[in-house]
Parts: C-alpha cells; structure tokens; sequence
C-alpha cells in the first residue's frame, strides 16, 4: 500500500530530509485513485479495505503451500489491482486476506514475497513521506531504518533473501507493517507531519 513515487527498489540512494524544515523535502507525488470492479473472468480488481476495516487491526496467518492454485491466483489479481491503483506496494490485509503475503514493485516487475522476515541493518534512520492505499489522500512523515535483509518465499514456495535501502527497505517495512495489524501513522515521530496530500503539496510549494 505504501505509495512514494520510487521506481527503483533495491539499491534506491536517498537523502534523509531535515526534521526543521519541510519546504526542503522532496515534492510529494500525487496519490493515485484505483477503481475496484471484475474486468474479466480470468483477472480482477481487488476491494481495498480502508483503515478502520477489522481485516487490518489482526496478525496475518503464515501460508503453507504459497504455489496453491487460489494463492496463484490471488497475487495475479493483486498485481492488477496495484498497477491500478498506482501504488508500489500491496499487502495482501488490504484486499481482505490476512495471509502473510505483500507485493512490492522493483523495477519494473512486481514481486511477492509470502511468509517474510525484515531486519534493520546498522544504526542509520531516515525520514521520508509516506502514503497508504488503505488510508486515501494522506501523507506522513516516517522514520524507518535506511537499510533492511529480507526473507522468505517468492510465489513458487522457493527461499529468497536480499538487503534493501534507501525507497526500497521503506516499502518493504511498510508492507510488511501491515501483515502485523499496524499503520505508518504509529511510526510518526511528528503527527504534526501528517496532512491531506493537496494541502501539504500546496504548503511546500508556497515554501520553495
């Protein structure tokens, strides 16, 4: 669901912006607005729970067989609905399945990831604008580690494992955020820096 404009996943450079002045942040992009609806028999665009929905508040269940025929079947929808709504991430919470399974876009594939496991490498911290599908048209402030490894299974049911940094490592804890009942909003340092995208737009603009 985390939705910040990077196109690049693994090796993203990013610079940390200062807590004291926002007019210095890097421009927000727009968040994008999905429809939901069956487009055909063979693939679907998937319901997005919004805050407040119970399938977010609970722990995600650990997926045995991440290869199972319905599984195939819901990360193919769950790729679609992403491309839809313009985001880089999607929990499978989000579309009313608590399962331990998140999507995140890198490069230009979209890759799933069952079952993970996500450690913060060093002591480095960075602050960054963060957006959620599941909370429409707002955006925050987030401190997350810079740097993250990763694991678990990739759609086949195969072990996989990497570090990320930079947009990379903040989609993957956010997404994974969400398979444990919890919401960028608790990792504000500063809920002063929460506001609807257009007027946080407006208010760096009338900075620059």
């Amino acid at each position: 669901s985390c939705i910040t404009g990077a196109t690049n996943t693994h090796r993203v450079t990013e610079r940390q912006p200062p807590r004291d002045h926002p007019a210095r942040i890097a421009p927000m992009p727009p968040l994008a607005k999905g429809f939901f609806a069956r487009i055909s028999p063979s693939m679907a665009l998937l319901k997005i729970a919004r805050m407040g929905h119970p399938v977010l508040l609970g722990t995600a269940a650990p997926v045995a067989r991440p290869d199972a025929p319905e599984l195939r079947r819901l990360v193919a929808d769950m790729r679609e609905t992403l491309a839809d709504a313009g985001g880089i991430g999607l929990a499978a919470p989000q579309v009313h399945q608590p399962i331990r399974l998140f999507l995140w876009r890198d490069g230009e594939a979209v890759r799933a990831l069952f079952n993970p496991v996500i450690e913060p490498l060093g002591e480095d911290r960075a602050l960054a604008w963060e957006g959620c599908l599941s909370i429409p048209g707002l955006r925050g402030l987030v401190e997350r580690p810079a740097r993250v490894r990763w694991s678990g299974l990739d759609e086949e049911g195969a072990p996989v494992a990497g570090e990320a940094e930079g947009i990379a490592a903040r989609v993957l804890q956010h997404e994974n955020d969400h398979l444990d009942g919890v919401f960028y909003l608790s990792r504000m340092p500063d809920l002063g820096r929460l506001g609807f995208t257009e007027e946080l737009a407006r208010a760096m603009e009338s900075h620059a």
